[in-house]
């Protein structure tokens, strides 16, 4: 085996290592958002809440307001409400 097809393997099976620990990690947070519905929570929710924690505020801030306006548009009153400010 030539250096480069000794390079090329070891990048596939360093790609094939870190795909299996991000399945497993994976089926971890599916049995987190299990156990959390098991005690009540809503799953829907808190994934929704874990994607907003991840927008910086002025992301965040001109999501809520773009929402807010099609809410409106749509004749949604109270609309407000679904904002998380």
């Amino acid at each position: 085996m030539t250096i480069a097809q000794e390079r090329l393997k070891s990048f596939i099976e360093r790609i094939e290592r870190l795909e299996a620990e991000k399945d497993e990690l994976s089926e971890d947070v599916k049995e987190v958002y299990s156990e959390a519905k098991g005690v009540g929570y809503d799953p829907k929710i808190m994934r929704q809440i874990v994607r907003i924690r991840k927008l910086d505020e002025h992301e965040r801030r001109e999501q809520e307001d773009l929402l807010h306006a099609y809410m409106k548009a749509l004749g949604m009153e109270g609309g407000e409400r679904w904002l998380t400010r």
